[in-house]
Parts: C-alpha cells; structure tokens; sequence
C-alpha cells in the first residue's frame, strides 16, 4: 500500500503562525512541522517539481536559508545542480551582490559569478513570498550570473503583501497562499 499523495492542504495544516517573531506585528509561519515529517517533506518537494520533468532545468537556485532545504531537495528530483543565494559575505569565490528591503529592514544577498553557464534553466526556490523584495533580488542575480529563470516557486505566499507585484516577469507558483 502507498501513502496517500500530500496535498497544499495537508502542509497548511502543519504549518504554524508564531505571532510577534522575529518582532512584534509580524506572524510568522513556521514550516519547522513540515520538515519533521518525512512524509510531508517529501510531499512538498514533489509538489514544488511536479509539473517539472527530470532534465528541464540546468539549476535549482535556493535563497539563504531556510530556501535551501527545499531547492537541493528539488534539485536531486529534477537531476539539476543546485546553486546557493547567500548573505552577503557568505560565499568564498567573486560573487555578484544585490541589495533589497524586506518587510522589516534591508539585506545584501550574493551569488557566485561563475554559478551558471549562460542561458542555464533556472528554478528559483524559496519558502516564503512576503514582500517579494528577497525572490525579485535573487532573479537579478540569477540574470546577472548568466541563468534564465524558468519559474519562481514557494511553499508559502501571504498575498496580502503583494510580493507578486515584484515578480510580473516570471512565472511564480505558491503551495500554500495566506
């Protein structure tokens, strides 16, 4: 017997609003839950590749950090490298740097200058769609390195931010939308 196949309901559910984190007036949602249980983990990588077949991107690209647990996961399923968005500072060889605001403050996130080949397939990865100041700043940088993103995908979006605005020239996808 099989287990049933995990639907954007079923990680909604597990997924947990911690008011006032990581200051007051934000809640955040936590995916902690999704990623303790392997079954719902699974289920979320394969929803996040399912309408992607092995081979149709080059690259899985997962923003620092909590993107990275799901684009590497995403990148074995898709038979892609996998290329890190980091904080400033974090990566070791040239990188290109991008600076963006985000719902409560700023940062400068960087991506190695040789990540791709040019013209790469990209998927771009990320847990959550708030502001969409964090994915609009990771897709200049995939251009920026050479990569052509195929698509945008998120286990969570709160639309009521409008990160979409940010994003109108790519394709976005969200699991879960709040």
């Amino acid at each position: 017997m099989t287990d049933p196949k995990i639907t954007p309901a079923d990680l909604q559910r597990a997924i947990r609003n911690i008011p006032d984190f990581p200051q007051p007036g934000i809640q955040f949602k936590d995916i902690t839950p999704v990623l303790a249980d392997a079954r719902l983990l699974a289920g979320c990588v394969d929803l996040l590749t399912a309408h992607l077949p092995a081979g149709s991107v080059d690259a899985v690209v997962g923003i620092d950090a909590r993107g990275f647990i799901f684009a590497a996961a995403a990148a074995m399923k898709l038979r892609a490298g996998f290329v890190p968005v980091r904080k400033k500072g974090k990566l070791p060889h040239k990188t290109y740097e991008q600076s963006y605001d985000l719902e409560y403050g700023s940062n400068t996130i960087a991506i190695h200058v040789d990540a791709f080949q040019p013209g790469s397939r990209v998927l771009l990865v990320d847990d959550l769609l708030a502001t969409g100041g964090t994915a609009a700043a990771a897709a200049a940088l995939v251009q920026k390195a050479g990569g052509r993103i195929v698509e945008i995908s998120f286990v969570i979006e709160l639309s009521f931010l409008n990160g979409r605005d940010k994003l109108k020239s790519y394709p976005v996808r969200s699991l879960v939308v709040y």
